[in-house]
């Protein structure tokens, strides 16, 4: 069976159905393989990526590589030995670092991608042509990623976040679950890294992932508070009001009493003193006071009078 052959029959067997197992038994013994779901770069834009393959972000990858991704399976790097930080430059990790797959390497933010949710649980289906031992290593990209930029090494965490070794080939596809960060929104890549131990080769891969993005709920401005405004009474109205209002009495200011001149002497006339309120406008003097005042006056001028004669 030719060998592009035996790659389509890889694929279709991981996609559509387990009945083709015994025509994909037929291919090349050799470890080859890559992410279906969520569906990684080399495969959508593979001739065997269906819709994907259309895309503006495939068409571009295509041109860029100069030819079509039809070994989507082979993006293997031989004797990395775990040292892939080393080997694979930054800029070129969904390459591997090779040039027949440079064109997997441009930064775009329009990749065919897979809808996940944060913390939830991803099943991770990676066809393969023919079982073989090793792990893979599930990174990706940290929280504030920007895929308007070449991917980095520096753009994953320095541990994966989930890891599983020698896991059962079925139906095609190696299948196994991890959680997913739960941090992350947005567009990220998961890179994945799958190190055989059967074999000296270590393979590569990028899915592009989105997560939802978080809403920021508006801020409700806090009311203004307004000072009481108190309504200016009409004019009309205050003279109104000021009728109905009962007068009230002003306090009667007593004028000052002045102090009598010296009195002439002989005049043994008690002066008058107010102990209390009293009316009138003038000073008041007691009754008794002014009857003996008028007395000794006219007995005074009879005196006078008598002497004369």
């Amino acid at each position: 069976m030719p060998r592009t052959t035996a790659h389509r029959t890889a694929l279709a067997a991981a996609l559509v159905t387990p009945l083709l197992l015994p025509l994909w038994a037929a291919g090349p013994a050799r470890a080859h393989g890559a992410p279906t779901d969520p569906v990684s770069r080399v495969v959508a834009c593979s001739p065997e990526g269906g819709d994907h393959a259309g895309t503006a972000a495939c068409r571009a990858a295509v041109a860029a590589n100069g030819a079509p991704f039809t070994a989507w399976d082979n993006l293997r790097v031989a004797n990395v030995g775990g040292r892939d930080r080393e080997v694979v430059p930054d800029g070129k990790l969904c390459s591997g670092g090779l040039p027949a797959y440079r064109g997997l390497d441009l930064a775009r933010a329009d990749w065919p991608s897979t809808r996940t949710t944060p913390g939830a649980t991803l099943t991770m289906q990676y066809a393969s042509t023919i079982p073989h031992a090793g792990t893979f290593r599930m990174y990706l990209t940290k929280p504030g990623y920007d895929p308007a930029g070449p991917l980095s090494w520096s753009d994953l965490p320095g541990k994966p976040f989930a890891e599983v070794t020698d896991p059962a080939l079925t139906d095609g596809a190696y299948r196994f679950a991890a959680t997913l960060p739960s941090d992350r929104t947005g567009r990220h890549v998961l890179y994945t890294v799958w190190q055989n131990s059967s074999t000296p080769d270590t393979y590569y891969s990028c899915s592009d992932v989105v997560f939802p993005e978080t809403r920021k709920e508006p801020k409700e401005a806090e009311p203004q508070k307004r000072e009481p405004q108190t309504e200016e009474e009409p004019e009309q109205k205050k003279q109104e009001k000021k009728k109905q209002e009962p007068e009230t009495e002003q306090p009667s200011v007593s004028p000052a009493v002045h102090s009598p001149g010296p009195r002439p002497q002989g005049d043994q006339t008690p002066l008058a003193t107010t102990s209390g309120p009293v009316s009138g406008p003038s000073a008041p003097v007691l009754a008794g006071g002014a009857a003996a005042v008028l007395l000794l006056t006219g007995g005074a001028a009879l005196a006078v009078r008598l002497r004369r004669r």
